[in-house]
């Protein structure tokens, strides 16, 4: 079996959630985050919304998609949420946290154009 070593960028990689947060590059970081090119912030308001995604907005030019980790469950995203993020030119897919941490950790390694707003579980 060859191994190759998997490199992300200028991007850190989600190493693990659990209850109520997120280990990003060794990291711990509590609640709900959004995880730009430029790095990691809370996310504004602790739940979905204009507030939430504005930062991904204004990152648009650096950005093709955007994962929204939604805890345990799927829910559609607000129309509102969706029209804003198809505005910028951004595509948006829906999943829950755990697959959207393994999602964007792929994308990473395979040196995609990606965000990600995470709902923390548990």
């Amino acid at each position: 079996m060859r191994m190759n070593e998997i490199t992300f960028g200028g991007q850190r990689p989600v190493d693990g959630y659990g209850p109520g947060g997120f280990r990003i590059a060794g990291e711990w970081h509590e609640g709900p985050l959004v995880l730009l090119p430029s790095g990691i912030q809370p996310m504004a308001g602790g739940a979905l919304g204009d507030a939430a995604i504005a930062p991904v907005l204004a990152a648009a030019a650096e950005i093709d998609v955007v994962l929204v980790g939604q805890g345990a469950e799927i829910a559609p995203l607000p129309r509102a949420l969706r029209e804003a993020f198809e505005a910028a030119g951004i595509g948006v897919e829906m999943m829950s946290t755990p697959s959207a941490c393994r999602t964007y950790n792929v994308l990473l390694a395979e040196d995609r154009r990606v965000a990600a707003l995470l709902i923390a579980v548990g």
